[in-house]
């Protein structure tokens, strides 16, 4: 007969065994969803990502490869397309290189706001430019990740008021034709740079300028290397959180309802954040010696929708799309 130790020592085992398959099977159910960006792990989107991270925690394996540290600028979703990477973060300049109609969503001057922005994606045109990404390029997008309004930001002291100010002055864009027609729409010699090696091409002088919202130029010290900013305000910024529609298509509605829900936390605090600094930034820049002003944003406004009407851009976007944004309040 055994003793009572015994069989308290064989029920344990058991208890065990039986609970391995459970756990094991819990284990297999989590799903990895790698995230690639090239935004900076101190970036306000990184800490809104950081919090999907743990919103997710429970049923999800979320790997953030932050700093351009998995993917450099502008490969992203063709890393996405590959199955290399579940998530990204995609520049609706990006999605234009493969569907033109997009370029519209990237072009200057299109939304007043961050609020006006985040109303048209909630809306029909949102819908029927999602639709495009997913049936186009297998990409699901779950949001617009606002991360401020773009302005000018220069080394040479040249007072700027209008775009023929702008003339020949070296304006770093990224890489791709929607970014390059958007520096010469501003009126200025638009280059491409990596966003990695920006801050050593001004402070080299290969390039004259930059654009970006007023928080990543903090972020990323570029205030050190230049001597003004131009509140041009010429393109509310936003990147696309997306999926890949096969991951998206292969999670259960309770698993998709999860990470939307974490998605449109992460938005709304990265937007909620980031309005808040774009005021402390302005403040800030003087403080460091910048000149900071705006300068006449009509006549930037009138050219650069000029430019883009009469480009062969313009051909490729949905008929009447300007005057469908502009009537979303």
């Amino acid at each position: 007969m055994s003793s009572p130790l015994g069989r308290r020592a064989l029920l344990a085992s058991a208890a065990l065994l039986s609970a391995a398959p459970v756990a094991g099977a819990r284990a297999q159910s989590r799903r990895r969803l790698r995230f690639t960006a090239v935004f900076s792990d101190q970036d306000i989107r990184a800490d809104a990502m950081r919090g999907f991270q743990r919103d997710l925690a429970a049923d999800f394996d979320v790997e953030l490869h932050l700093n351009a540290t998995l993917f450099r600028q502008g490969t992203e979703l063709v890393a996405i397309q590959r199955g290399n990477v579940e998530m990204a973060n995609l520049s609706p300049q990006d999605l234009s290189r493969q569907i033109p109609a997009w370029s519209v969503m990237a072009s200057a001057y299109l939304f007043r706001d961050a609020d006006h922005m985040r109303k048209v994606f909630a809306g029909p045109i949102g819908a029927e430019f999602n639709r495009m990404a997913r049936e186009q390029l297998n990409v699901h997008i779950l949001g617009p990740l606002y991360f401020g309004t773009r302005h000018v930001n220069l080394r040479p002291r040249t007072r700027i008021s209008t775009p023929a100010d702008m003339r020949g002055l070296k304006l770093r864009m990224p890489p791709g034709e929607t970014w390059q027609f958007l520096g010469e729409a501003l009126g200025a010699n638009p280059t491409p740079v990596a966003f990695a090696e920006l801050y050593t091409a001004l402070q080299s002088g290969t390039v004259d300028g930059q654009d970006n919202p007023l928080p990543t130029s903090r972020t990323m010290r570029f205030h050190e290397v230049t001597t003004q900013f131009v509140l041009t305000s010429h393109l509310v910024a936003y990147d696309l959180l997306s999926v890949s529609s096969r991951v998206w298509d292969a999670l259960t509605p309770a698993q998709r309802q999860a990470v939307q829900a974490a998605a449109d936390k992460a938005i709304e605090e990265s937007t909620r954040r980031h309005l808040a600094q774009e005021e402390e930034m302005m403040a800030f820049f003087r403080s460091q010696g910048l000149e900071v002003y705006a300068p006449n944003q009509d006549a930037f406004r009138a050219e650069a929708q000029r430019r883009y009407l009469a480009s062969a851009q313009s051909q490729s976007w949905p008929a009447g799309i300007l005057d469908r944004v502009a009537a979303v309040r």
